[in-house]
């Protein structure tokens, strides 16, 4: 847990540096603070809010802009290894993942890569045309930082993101040995891959994104492995280890934020 969000906060400091220069200590109380709210909000778009209250007041709506495209190359990892775990499941395991969750699927994530692809590395034409844009005006210029993030440093944020998604996939292979559910290595990696796409995919909120990690694991896992309980078992781990537990040590953190502020 510590690895991964730990990874999160130093791409937080790094995306962040442009505006405000934070310890990699408060980047990562910001970002358990963001999970906290998470838990709270669909498809976790709380996570904007929770992360800037750790920020000066006057930097505070310009940093969620820089929160979205750090979450938009998370994504975007999310998908492409999961659009390609899709497309070489017949090649790699002889299942064809693609006619069990649907050709929909695919496409819809082939779709969303090639926006997010395009948006991501053009992040800067997207504010130029944003700012011609008159319903716009308002929240543009809270935009503008994004103008000044180069090639490398847009690079060097997915990077993380892909190292980041490679914690969660061995996480979440170790946790399947634990629970005794006996899958090869390559096929646990490209059903997981294709597990976090469903999950990215899902329009889910807080506690009741638990049922849907349950469904979604059995459905893929059982594929080979009739260890039922063991799989479930596995998607109760991964979620409260990367989910309810830091929003619980978020939640203690913003408590102390407020008390310190009353003070």
């Amino acid at each position: 847990m510590f690895i991964n969000w730990g990874i999160e906060s130093y791409k937080w400091k790094v995306s962040l540096a442009a505006l405000e220069k934070i310890s990699f200590f408060k980047a990562f109380r910001s970002v358990l603070a963001g999970c906290s709210i998470t838990m709270l909000t669909p498809n976790r778009i709380g996570e904007y809010g929770g992360r800037i209250i750790y920020l000066k007041e006057q930097n505070r709506f310009t940093a969620i802009s820089v929160t979205i495209l750090g979450s938009m190359s998370q994504l975007m990892i999310t998908m492409l290894v999961g659009t390609f775990s899709i497309i070489c499941m017949k090649e790699v395991t002889d299942v064809d993942i693609a006619s069990k969750t649907g050709s929909v699927l695919l496409i819809i994530s082939i779709v969303t890569c090639i926006i997010l692809l395009l948006a991501y590395f053009r992040v800067a034409t997207v504010v130029k045309v944003l700012e011609k844009l008159p319903f716009t005006q308002k929240i543009v210029k809270h935009l503008l930082i994004l103008s000044g993030f180069s090639g490398k440093l847009l690079l060097r944020i997915l990077f993380l993101s892909f190292l980041r998604y490679l914690i969660f996939i061995l996480q979440y292979i170790l946790v399947l040995k634990v629970m005794k559910v006996s899958i090869p290595f390559a096929d646990s990696f490209l059903l997981i891959a294709v597990f976090y796409l469903v999950m990215a995919i899902a329009p889910t909120a807080g506690f009741i994104e638990l049922p849907v990690r349950a469904v979604a694991s059995v459905q893929l896992f059982s594929i080979y492995s009739d260890n039922t309980v063991g799989i479930q078992a596995a998607a109760f781990a991964i979620w409260m280890i990367n989910l309810v537990l830091p929003a619980i040590l978020g939640s203690i953190m913003i408590f102390g934020v407020k008390i310190l502020n009353e003070r």
